[in-house]
């Protein structure tokens, strides 16, 4: 159940995209999807069972999470918040020359 609506809010995010005409709102779709994707790799990542991988002397041979993952979800969060924000100043830049921000109109002002 959970998987479905991970990938329903990829799906929304993924139609947001091509669905939508104002920029603004082309960002917030890709933020979701990102999102939902983040979401997914955390659930097939996480596992019950297992432990956080800290050694001690009580903890011998039980099985350990993979902080792998983790570092990744890291990684790709800090990834996807840089984009968003570099992809934020592009529409304020582009804002600055045409009064709107819906594609079409700013296609047909370029062409």
């Amino acid at each position: 159940m959970l998987e479905a609506f991970v990938f329903a809010t990829i799906l929304c995010g993924f139609f947001g995209i091509f669905l939508k005409k104002n920029l603004l709102m082309k960002i917030v779709s890709m933020d979701v999807m990102s999102t939902g994707a983040i979401a997914y790799y955390v659930l097939i990542a996480s596992r019950e069972g297992f432990l956080t991988p800290i050694l001690s002397e009580n903890n011998i041979n039980r099985v350990y999470a993979d902080p792998v993952p983790q570092g990744a979800i890291l990684t790709a969060i800090v990834i996807g918040l840089s984009i968003q924000a570099l992809m934020l100043v592009g529409v304020m830049k582009l804002s600055r020359d045409h009064p709107t921000l819906d594609t079409h109109e700013i296609e047909k002002d370029n062409t």
